[in-house]
């Protein structure tokens, strides 16, 4: 890091520090109101103290660490306070000393507040990567509410869109998963899903910072561990360059699409389904009358907003058999409902 911290918040500006602000900004613009408080010398407006305070979810990384900069930088241009949350899930020796050595970092970026929480990572049948990720993501949730922080900023790049786009295909679960990390969700915003790994290990390095390496990050247990070091490169040799980036456009693509489709089936929703006891009733001619595809994202959407329940694929094509294949088969118990042919209709009711 460098020693003076006003030199951390501005560095020389280099092609890659442009590109992280430049993202950062797209995602800051709007959530505040502009920046109304005292300049100081060459720097921009500061903030006034209610301003809405958004948090940089910070590892100490380099794509977590060159976002805390970003953030640095443009949130009192949008009018916001930024902030920086550490979460140190204390699964190797020295995870509380690189929890606070992140700490530091933000504090010489001028971010506050810094809260850093240690977390306890359950063992769950999910695995290490899951069970790791809900212990963070529920930590992040609480400092949030506890500091009013009206968003939280996801560090993932587009090299990680990539690997989550290949690990949905690899699970087979549909083009859902090929749609990989949302850039919005709730609170959480992701404004480098756009920037390659490689330039904010650039943007670091030119801004004099040095960034943390999780030893975890070359662990081959983790699925994601091997896709990044050992699938990514094979595919980049067998292919040529461009295979990241051409995944993550793939996401994008995908998520318009389903985004478009759903708004579709909403309308198409209200003219086909009807409340029946304890559920909700949709007309099987209705259903028989369309493509395959556009019936089974029907059966999964109804359940989901009724019961708020994802069904898996085969449970899915079990639900659509009772329209394309009835032959008096009796009720599907699914979770946390029942699916059931009633006539003219297929009615779907809370698991009693």
């Amino acid at each position: 890091m460098p020693s003076d911290p006003k030199q951390a918040g501005r560095p020389r500006l280099t092609p890659a520090i442009a590109d992280v602000r430049r993202a950062v900004r797209g995602v800051l613009e709007g959530l505040g109101g502009g920046a109304d408080g005292e300049a100081d010398a060459g720097g921009p407006a500061a903030p006034a103290a209610d301003a809405p305070l958004v948090l940089v979810a910070l590892s100490g990384g380099p794509d977590s660490l060159a976002l805390a900069a970003g953030a640095a930088f443009e949130a009192p241009r949008a009018g916001l306070r930024a902030g920086a949350v550490i979460v140190d899930h204390g699964l190797q020796d020295g995870s509380a000393d690189a929890a606070e050595a992140a700490a530091n970092q933000a504090r010489a970026l001028g971010l506050d507040p810094v809260v850093v929480r240690t977390v306890e990572v359950a063992a769950t049948g999910d695995g290490p990567e899951a069970s790791a990720r809900t212990a963070r993501y529920a930590a992040l949730d609480a400092v949030a509410r506890e500091t009013g922080a009206v968003r939280v900023l996801l560090g993932h790049t587009l090299d990680d869109q990539a690997e989550t786009v290949l690990l949905g295909l690899a699970r087979g679960s549909g083009g859902g998963s090929l749609q990989g990390m949302p850039a919005t969700s709730g609170r959480y915003l992701r404004p480098l899903l756009g920037v390659p790994r490689r330039t904010t290990r650039q943007a670091c390095h030119d801004a004099g910072f040095d960034p943390w390496d999780d030893p975890q990050n070359l662990d081959s247990a983790y699925a994601r561990v091997r896709v990044r070091e050992q699938v990514m490169p094979v595919l980049e040799h067998a292919l040529g360059p461009g295979v990241a980036e051409a995944l993550a456009r793939t996401a994008e693509q995908l998520r318009e699409d389903e985004a478009a489709f759903a708004e579709q089936i909403d309308e198409f929703i209200e003219e086909i389904c009807e409340p029946a006891e304890a559920g909700i009733a949709v007309s099987v001619a209705a259903l028989a009358a369309n493509p395959a595809a556009l019936r089974q994202r029907i059966i999964r959407h109804v359940v989901a907003s009724e019961f708020g329940t994802a069904l898996s694929r085969v449970q899915t094509l079990e639900v659509a058999r009772l329209v394309t294949d009835w032959h008096g088969q009796g009720p599907i118990d699914l979770p946390g409902c029942r699916a059931a042919r009633m006539g003219a209709r297929l009615e779907f009711t809370a698991a009693g």
